[in-house]
């Protein structure tokens, strides 16, 4: 392979992981919620969508984004709070 076409000095970010319950639990639709925003934050959204079967912007999620928005609010996280309003965009709401 050409070195040209090598880049040694990349840096290699484990994939993040999520702590999500069992898909059938009750919560997990919530903590699908969080993990889509934790892995906007990082600018790694695909690894989100991947572990939760969720992609960006499902409809099925808006409850769950807005309590989100609602605790951004509260905790005064201005990140938190556009990558709901982000999400929310991409829902059509």
């Amino acid at each position: 392979m050409s070195r040209a076409f090598v880049n040694e000095d990349a840096t290699h970010e484990p994939e993040p992981r999520y702590t999500l319950p069992p898909r059938e639990s009750p919560r997990f639709e919530a903590a699908a919620a969080r993990a889509l925003i934790e892995g906007a934050h990082i600018g790694n959204t695909q690894s989100a969508e991947a572990a939760t079967g969720y992609a960006w912007g499902d409809p099925a999620l808006i409850p769950h984004i807005e309590a989100l928005l609602r605790e951004a609010g509260d905790l005064g996280d201005e990140r938190m709070a556009r990558l709901g309003r982000r999400y929310l965009r991409k829902a059509g709401r």
